[in-house]
């Protein structure tokens, strides 16, 4: 399922959820243990995990973009910017494991932005595949599909305005 999109004072929200059969520990590793990190988004990693904290993205070409920890509770939420905008995940136990809510806080749309979505779409579903030991036949291939359904659902936003 797609990310649902809504409108807010201040730009938008894009949400996904995911509800996986492991504890939240074991996801919230997926998302703060470099290790870990490094098996679904290897361009990203945690330089110190605390409000004020950095996250760090590899940028290919020997820089760096550094992200702010804007809020964070042990196994429980995370958030950082992401440019203009703000990533959060958020994770709450359930009786047999747990709900990840994924949300991006976008600023205004861009021509980037169906492409952000469709890259953390993709990422949701290999943490997925990763926590139940399987593995993805091609994270491109996934994003190919997917990408074209957010630049269309990015459209009719802006269409509406």
């Amino acid at each position: 399922m797609l990310a649902v999109i809504e409108q807010t004072e201040v730009g938008y929200t894009a949400r996904m959820e995911r509800r996986w059969k492991h504890s939240v520990q074991k996801v919230w590793s997926m998302l703060t243990d470099n290790d870990m990190l490094a098996k679904w988004f290897v361009e990203l990693q945690v330089e110190e995990l605390a409000i004020g904290g950095l996250m760090k993205f590899d940028m290919q070409n020997g820089t760096f973009e550094e992200m702010r920890i804007t809020d964070l509770t042990l196994n429980s939420v995370l958030e950082y910017t992401w440019g203009e905008d703000q990533v959060r995940f958020e994770l709450y136990p359930e009786q047999e494991g747990c709900r990840l809510v994924f949300q991006e806080k976008i600023h205004r749309l861009t021509d980037h932005t169906s492409r952000d979505l469709a890259g953390w779409h993709v990422c949701l579903d290999v943490i997925s595949a990763l926590l139940d030991d399987r593995t993805l036949e091609s994270r491109q291939s996934e994003w190919n599909r997917l990408h074209p359904q957010y630049v269309q659902l990015i459209e009719r936003l802006k269409e509406r305005g």
